[in-house]
């Protein structure tokens, strides 16, 4: 009797893998999906008209940022000297030093966006035009990317409003005569 409980284990084992094949199969042949090559949408842009906007600067978003001109007025130097350490490996921030892979930051507030004198800007930043004011450099310290489209500045971006007013707050007294305040 031992060995035909087995056999009824086995039978009905053998009975539920033959159902969930069958099912498979019989699933496959009433849906039928047809994979196209390519899966997603394509949308047809000249890439002369993009490169164009890239080259003149002119693809600039109006993003939506808290603005940082009431904050500066409580601002911290000390918070925004702890904020500029991430960005000395790209720029240096005392007069007359050299450009590293970014520009000399020195007196940045209130000079002219891609301007300085022996630095290859990009063709966004060179095009931009205006000049570094509060609410732009916040702006564009917010999603460097995302505010000036074709910049080659990689960084990711400052989120918190009270980080990149104490940033613009230290650039602003980094400077032989600071811009004045808003």
């Amino acid at each position: 009797m031992f060995w035909f409980e087995i056999n009824k284990i086995f039978a009905a084992l053998i009975i539920a893998l033959l159902i969930f094949i069958g099912i498979e199969y019989i699933g496959e042949a009433i849906i039928n999906p047809v994979i196209p090559e390519e899966q997603a949408y394509k949308i047809e842009i000249p890439e002369n008209s993009i490169n164009q906007e890239i080259a003149t600067g002119s693809v600039v978003q109006d993003i939506a940022v808290d603005p940082v001109s009431l904050l500066l007025v409580s601002a911290s130097l000390d918070e925004g000297a702890k904020i500029a350490k991430k960005c000395v490996s790209c720029h240096n921030f005392k007069k007359g030093e050299p450009d590293k892979i970014g520009p000399n930051l020195f007196a940045i507030i209130g000079d002219s966006i891609g301007r300085t004198t022996g630095y290859a800007y990009s063709k966004a930043m060179a095009n931009f035009g205006g000049n570094w004011k509060y609410e732009e450099i916040n702006k564009f310290l917010y999603k460097p990317k995302q505010y000036m489209k074709g910049t080659k500045m990689n960084f990711a971006g400052l989120k918190k409003v009270e980080d990149r007013a104490n940033l613009i707050f230290w650039l602003r007294n980094n400077s032989e005569n600071p811009f004045p305040l808003p």
